[in-house]
């Protein structure tokens, strides 16, 4: 893939999740959503992923919407699960000085994905696969209520998803005790609090309740710490923001990324993982276990702008449980 010389950023990230479990895990299959999706705007520069204990089987590929996937079997009983991903990535400006007017109307789009029982082209194929509900968006009449407002007739579609982006960053509460990842989308609305994921669900129910394919967006943002303190080891975390299908006037089409929670279009500072319907699809890690008993996740994530970083020892993971 050519990169062209523009503004760009640079980063290590290391992503780090660990169970302890109350009892032997006799069986354990997991599926990894951690290394990054090779997009335009961003490459892989290096990535390394290490587990304690060692994986009897280990297979990689990718999923139904492209997502580079990693599938782990473990066989043999253990009482704690250890998976660090570590990665070198770079990312180009992409969104710098895009003019939200120059896009079709909403209402253009909208209707150039009603059914018609004929063949469609790849760019609205892929679009109609993020059209509808799915498991972790729910469309309730409330929540295109709640959206109305920001679309009036004949508006330039990315201009009215910026208006609902801002929206919800005004009248919606940053809270992670507010909400769980089981927490439906009409009750994100009603309590008006919880985090990323909720907020981006959130937006994309009310793009889909409007008729527009939106898709749910992984990965890392890039936090800064207080003027004069370091940078702290496991302090960030995944995120989460969503990407609007917006087909141009030369039949060529886009999909262009909002993050409500930080009211701003993603460029160098946000690090794609993958991207599907939901928070479901794409989940860093997630599995199935026999056995385990209690246990909570706990999972640290580092974003570090490779000219920060100070060399230091890595990280021993090796042996078994």
């Amino acid at each position: 893939m050519d990169f062209v010389n523009t503004a760009m950023a640079n980063y290590q990230i290391v992503h780090e999740t660990r169970y302890q479990y109350g009892s032997a895990v006799s069986l354990s299959q997991q599926q990894l959503h951690l290394l990054p999706r090779e997009v335009p705007w961003q490459r892989c520069l290096s990535y390394q992923m290490q587990s304690n204990p060692q994986p009897s089987w280990d297979k990689s590929g990718f999923d139904a919407f492209g997502n580079p996937v990693r599938w782990l079997t473990f066989d043999v009983p253990h009482h704690h699960l250890q998976i660090r991903s570590e990665m070198t990535v770079e990312v180009l400006s992409h969104q710098a000085g895009r003019n939200l007017y120059q896009c079709q109307s909403w209402e253009s789009v909208r209707d150039a994905l009603n059914y018609r029982a004929q063949a469609m082209s790849p760019h609205a194929f892929e679009a109609a696969c993020v059209l509808f509900e799915s498991p972790c968006v729910r469309i309730k009449r409330e929540i295109g209520a709640y959206a109305l407002d920001c679309f009036p007739p004949g508006a330039p579609l990315l201009v009215c998803v910026h208006a609902l982006m801002q929206k919800i960053f005004a009248e919606f509460v940053f809270d992670p005790e507010a909400t769980t990842i089981a927490t439906p989308v009409i009750e994100v609305l009603q309590r008006r609090r919880g985090v990323c994921q909720d907020f981006a669900h959130l937006m994309l129910a009310c793009l889909r309740a409007m008729g527009l394919p939106a898709r749910y967006v992984s990965g890392y943002l890039l936090t800064r710490p207080p003027p004069g303190k370091p940078r702290l080891i496991g302090a960030d975390a995944s995120h989460a923001w969503i990407s609007v299908y917006s087909p141009g006037f030369d039949g060529q089409a886009e999909w262009v990324d909002f993050d409500p929670t930080n009211n701003l279009l993603p460029d160098t500072e946000h690090i794609t993982l993958a991207w599907g319907r939901d928070f479901a699809d794409v989940s860093p890690l997630r599995g199935i276990i026999l056995g385990g008993g209690a246990h909570v996740p706990e999972v640290e994530v580092t974003v570090t702008p490779l000219d920060e970083i100070v060399s230091a020892p890595a990280a021993d993971y090796a042996g078994d449980d």
